[in-house]
């Protein structure tokens, strides 16, 4: 089994999913005792908050950067980041580590690809719904990517960073991320992506008809079967 190397806590409450599925995977693959080799540099996420809203994405870089290189040097055989939106610094991670990453966009469109969706929608922060690391690499599949309108987006960014982050868990808000997820089937998307590895604590498969797109799931899986190969 591999040694993973995983960049969290951000936040850490999605994290810990992370972990949680790791193990269920190795244990429901290897069976007894058996449980994932992990190591997790977890970061301080009001840290990389702060770079993120100041635009000051290369000292949030140099942070993740330095915890690719310390997890090498802990002896990890791979490298995942527990986030989507830290995703757009990948090719600063890559640069600082010799492992191979493990990218939470290109397991979430190989899973659209087996699901046969040609056309998606996109929740997660503002950075990710907006800017254009994560859904060129869903539309480098063949697969057209929507997102809310702005209002909806600042709606679904404000709920991520003032309360997934913060352990809230709001009925209110859930009613309206469905509301939005409807929306976008309304503009003819075959799923939707949870595109923040926080939504996943909040909307579940039972609350819409809609098909969702976990990536905390769909990632955390792939880095276990990943380790198990």
């Amino acid at each position: 089994m591999k040694t993973i190397g995983l960049i969290g806590g951000m936040s850490w409450e999605s994290s810990a999913e992370y972990y949680r599925i790791l193990n269920e995977v190795v244990k429901r693959e290897l069976g007894g005792l058996h449980s994932a080799r992990c190591i997790l540099y977890s970061v301080d996420f009001d840290e990389i908050e702060r770079y993120q809203f100041a635009g000051q994405w290369d000292k949030a870089g140099e942070v993740m950067a330095g915890a690719a290189r310390s997890l090498e040097a802990a002896g990890a055989d791979c490298l995942a980041i527990c986030t989507n939106t830290m995703h757009k610094l990948v090719p600063q991670v890559e640069d600082a580590s010799s492992l191979p990453l493990l990218h939470i966009a290109q397991m979430t469109a190989d899973q659209l690809k087996l699901a046969g969706i040609s056309k998606v929608g996109l929740l997660g922060t503002t950075f990710t719904m907006e800017q254009d690391f994560y859904k060129t690499t869903i539309a480098s599949n063949g697969i057209e990517v929507i997102v809310p309108d702005a209002d909806d987006r600042r709606l679904v960014n404000d709920v991520i960073y003032q309360e997934l982050c913060l352990g809230e868990i709001k009925d209110s808000s859930r009613r309206a991320y469905v509301e939005i997820i409807d929306k976008l089937a309304s503009q003819g998307a075959q799923g939707v992506i949870l595109g923040c590895t926080e939504i996943g604590l909040l909307v579940k498969q039972a609350d819409t008809q809609v098909p969702l797109f976990d990536t905390t799931l769909i990632h955390a899986e792939g880095i276990a079967q990943y380790a198990l190969s």
